[in-house]
């Protein structure tokens, strides 16, 4: 693959320097380490190996990649590996789409408090659809989740949201069958039209926020310093609790190859791929992005920032993707009996073929 003319290695190799400075004191250590390992990835920095021809003598230098998670020239072999890892962890059964997405509200707290808020969405993200999943109203099982964090929308703004990828259907309650949903339905209809996943996932994610801002965990600062205070806090989440929380579910997919090949092209996913930068001139950053509201040729457009902020960062220690456990209802543990009791339950339905023959 020939390597294109622009990267953000160049990029921060460019500028990096003058840019720290200029920022000095607001840059956190997680992100210089960020621009560390993407100037240096791939450079005799990082060092590297020899592959010599024992005929010609020809020889052929390779620098080592520095596998950071933001970096955008190691997340394809990543997502290789990944996507390997999670093959076996597919059953034979439809797959759904769900999103949960926060608010700007919250999403400007979680700008500061990365740590607290993502891993509060990721939890009751899944608290959410595994709670209205095992009601026996609607499902009455309990289901396996893989959620994939995301931080940014194609204009690169600030926008947390977690995607949701789930089997159509779960164990049973008491543990002894595969529950089938509906085909072409993860939840029937009128679960999503009367809103109730959104609803859950306001009460559940505010109580929880609340809880994390008496414990002391939030940090704010600048124009959110005053949050700090109890009772500023409540009045700035009360109009929360009255606004609509965007949570949909999408068309399901056509089977566990289509899962993978979406995920693919979300676990490992940087904010600006090298594919999409255009120029970086006195004028700024310039580069490709879609508009989602628009149609057509009109969604495909160029962007062009004065400067490129590091605010999608996530640190080392969150991790980007996690899994709960359909048989267990826990994160996902590498359990094979637990596995093949899943498979087990799904073979043994008489109807299952028709589950397998329903709308894609």
């Amino acid at each position: 693959m020939s390597r294109p003319s622009l990267e953000v290695a160049d990029i921060f190799r460019g500028h990096g320097p003058a840019w720290r400075r200029a920022n000095a004191g607001h840059v956190s250590l997680g992100q210089l380490k960020v621009m560390s390992a993407i100037e240096s990835c791939r450079t005799a920095a990082l060092g590297g190996h020899v592959a010599l021809c024992e005929e010609c003598a020809y020889s052929q230098i390779s620098y080592n990649s520095c596998r950071n998670r933001h970096c955008p020239k190691c997340q394809g072999a990543a997502a290789k590996e990944w996507l390997a890892a999670r093959e076996a962890d597919l059953l034979p059964v439809p797959y759904y789409h769900v999103v949960f997405t926060l608010p700007a509200a919250v999403a400007d707290i979680a700008y500061h408090n990365k740590a607290v808020v993502y891993d509060l969405l990721f939890k009751t993200s899944a608290e959410t659809l595994s709670t209205i999943a095992a009601d026996p109203k609607h499902l009455g099982a309990r289901v396996g989740i893989t959620s994939v964090l995301h931080t940014w929308g194609s204009a690169m703004t600030h926008h947390p949201h977690v995607h949701m990828i789930v089997p159509g259907g779960g164990i049973s309650l008491d543990g002894e069958r595969w529950v089938t949903c509906r085909p072409g339905f993860f939840l029937p209809v009128r679960v999503l039209s009367r809103l109730s996943l959104s609803r859950l996932f306001r009460r559940l994610f505010l109580e929880k926020l609340l809880a994390a801002h008496e414990a002391g965990r939030l940090q704010f600062f600048g124009a959110h310093a005053a949050l700090a205070d109890p009772q500023a806090f409540a009045g700035h989440l009360a109009p929360l609790r009255q606004a609509k929380w965007v949570v949909y579910a999408k068309r399901p997919f056509g089977g566990p190859q289509a899962v993978l090949a979406y995920l693919s092209r979300y676990t490992h996913r940087v904010a600006i791929a090298n594919s999409r930068l255009i120029a970086c001139d006195r004028n700024g950053v310039t580069f490709r992005w879609k508009d989602y509201r628009a149609e057509g040729r009109d969604r495909r457009k160029v962007m062009t920032l004065a400067t490129v902020e590091l605010e999608h960062d996530m640190g080392s220690a969150l991790r980007r993707a996690r899994s709960v456990n359909c048989a267990t209802g826990r994160v996902w543990v590498q359990q094979p009996k637990q596995k093949s009791r899943v498979r087990s339950a799904i073979q043994t339905r008489e109807d299952f073929s028709d589950v397998l023959d329903g709308p894609p």
